[in-house]
């Protein structure tokens, strides 16, 4: 099968670029300099030249926080929304698979007990709201596809949270961190296996959430990255920390479905010890 990467050099496509090579699969990788997925007429010419069979969609735009406001809440909608239904378009068209990632950012966090894939999204930012939109684009215009919701991404590659930590570590002996909002972390390693085992076990098309297994704050989350850093980790709560975008408080997503193909998904803490053994 021809598969395609799109978003190739981000922290999940880099990621999954590394996964598909370990599995001996061929593909074609692209980044946002080789096709502006905000440009139609580029993606549909692309598409037809290429006919992708499986297209694995890891574009977005993700500063949450810039895209409240000029110029990010323009770059934001047209990445994640206006691209990724040029892309759900010329795959359609085309007849291929795409799998789309997508975000716990769709719910507002207000929800007490794990949200389902069927319940009803409600996005309270900039961001969630134009992941939602492309949510929608693939739903209503694919005929087969995968939309996979993830939360708290962080890996070997790019930009993320445990990175961050481990570098304030070394230049501070005390940092504050939020413990009022609970989630799952996601190991992009566990993340793009799931984007593989879908396509490989021909599983029913839809939405799935998949993060690794277990759930924390922010302040828990820190505490297990620096361990044994020696640094001193204090609480605080969202408001002693403004941000532009609204942060859900609580946005820990339901895994049953995706286990329920026989997926397995190792905790968050395992996850996490794995990389840092591995770095």
């Amino acid at each position: 099968m021809r598969f395609l990467l799109i978003g190739a050099n981000g922290q999940l496509g880099t990621e999954l670029g590394h996964l598909l090579n370990e599995n001996n699969i061929e593909y074609t990788g692209i980044t946002s300099k080789q096709l502006d997925i905000t440009d139609k007429e580029a993606v549909y010419s692309y598409f037809n030249i290429n006919k992708p069979e499986i297209v694995y969609d890891c574009a977005a735009y993700t500063n949450v926080d810039a895209a409240e406001e000029e110029p990010g809440k323009t770059i934001n909608h047209n990445v994640n929304a206006v691209g990724t239904k040029n892309i759900t378009q010329a795959a359609e068209k085309v007849g291929s698979t795409l799998v789309y990632i997508s975000t716990d950012y769709v719910f507002d966090g207000t929800k007490t007990d794990m949200y389902k894939e069927s319940d009803v999204p409600n996005p309270k930012n900039e961001y969630g709201q134009a992941k939602l939109l492309g949510e929608k684009a693939v739903s209503e215009i694919m005929s087969k596809y995968y939309i996979i919701r993830t939360s708290w991404i962080f890996g070997k590659y790019g930009k993320n949270f445990v990175k961050t930590m481990l570098k304030l570590s070394k230049t501070h002996n005390r940092l504050t961190v939020v413990d009022d909002q609970v989630g799952r972390p996601t190991w992009t390693r566990t993340l793009a296996e799931f984007m593989l085992f879908v396509i490989q076990n021909n599983t029913k098309y839809g939405i799935y959430q998949l993060s690794n297994d277990g759930y924390c704050s922010w302040y828990e989350f820190s505490r297990e990255v620096l361990k044994d850093k020696g640094v001193d980790i204090v609480p605080i709560d969202s408001e002693s920390y403004p941000q532009k975008a609204y942060r859900p408080k609580h946005s820990v997503m339901s895994l049953e479905k995706a286990k329920s193909c026989g997926f397995d998904i190792i905790d968050w803490k395992e996850a996490l010890k794995i990389l840092k053994n591995n770095n």
